[in-house]
């Protein structure tokens, strides 16, 4: 991928991850590089491409080190990959990703299902994993993100106290990472918790330390949270090709907001991404050649663009101040 003009919103696309660690089919290597590279080509300027867990845990997402060799030698292309602890912490650094996510669920009870660890034990793995980034040279750290997992509410505990979230943002911060992210895994959010779970996180850790928001459609809202999210000044939305995956280990939650439907209602709102949408929806005829049977989601891919839809590169001035 070639440098691209200015954007306003990034869209982080974690398909190759989250997508599709959540459906039973395994999609061949080569294939996720072709989706990789083709994403990267329509403009998506960052890819979780995979996550270092066990093989025999989440034999989709084996490749992950391979994938991550390849994303690499695309220019331009932020590289991510979600890591459970500190031994997949290693391999990832040892791959060269440029960005590591450990993910923390505030629901306790989901973290020992996820990552059969509770609080304590993740904050330690967090400490572990900083600790290590702080003895490298500082062009061989890659970002290090805390996701906070299960923020907006629990299919296992239902509603998570919302100063158990900000709690635990400040002990990740604390054990050294760079950035934390809300994640709504069970698509319980609503604008409303978008708009008051950020105020609280940003006060306990610095506005510049949130930017990322990562949502499910579980309910149908997302799209109404990611409105609430640029009403605040989010800058970094999560979002899924076909809107495929979920957590294997939150019954019920289903996969995540549209990356297609989320890039064009942001060109259509005069945010720049700078996605070429066409180019966007191309990927997702490849994707769903190699997934043969996956049901992918998206209103815009069935409906199409509209007749003299313009996206926001094309307009002026741009929403988002420079």
């Amino acid at each position: 991928m070639t440098a691209a003009a200015k954007i306003d919103i990034l869209v982080s696309e974690v398909g190759p991850r989250d997508g599709l660690q959540s459906i039973a089919a395994v999609m061949p290597t080569a294939a996720k590089k072709a989706w990789i590279s083709a994403e990267a080509a329509a403009g998506v300027r960052e890819i979780e491409v995979g996550s270092f867990v066990p093989a025999s845990l989440l034999p989709q997402l084996a490749d992950t080190a391979e994938l991550v060799a390849h994303a690499l030698t695309i220019d331009g292309l932020s590289v991510a990959v979600l890591v459970p602890n500190f031994k997949g912490a290693q391999r990832a650094i040892e791959c060269g990703a440029h960005k590591i996510t450990l993910p923390l669920s505030c629901s306790e009870s989901h973290s020992l299902k996820n990552l059969r660890r509770t609080h304590a034990q993740v904050i330690e793995e967090a400490r572990a994993i900083g600790e290590l980034l702080r003895s490298l040279p500082a062009a061989r750290r890659p970002c290090f993100e805390g996701a906070l997992s299960t923020a907006f509410g629990c299919t296992i505990e239902g509603l998570v106290p919302e100063r158990k979230v900000v709690e635990l943002a400040e002990a990740l911060m604390a054990a050294g990472c760079d950035e934390v992210g809300l994640s709504d895994t069970t698509g319980y959010a609503n604008p409303t918790q978008v708009r008051s779970l950020t105020r609280a996180v940003w006060a306990a850790v610095g506005r510049d330390r949130l930017t990322g928001l990562h949502l499910h459609n579980t309910r149908g809202q997302g799209l109404a949270n990611v409105v609430a999210a640029l009403d605040i000044g989010l800058t970094t939305l999560d979002a899924s090709l076909g809107g495929i995956g979920g957590c294997p280990f939150a019954p019920g939650a289903s996969g995540n907001i549209v990356t297609e439907d989320l890039v064009f209602l942001l060109e259509a709102m005069g945010y720049r991404t700078g996605i070429d949408i066409d180019r966007l929806l191309a990927v997702r005829r490849l994707v769903q050649a190699a997934l043969p049977g996956e049901t992918l989601y998206g209103f815009v891919p069935d409906a199409g663009l509209p007749k003299g839809f313009v996206p926001a590169a094309a307009q002026a001035p741009a929403l988002v101040a420079e």
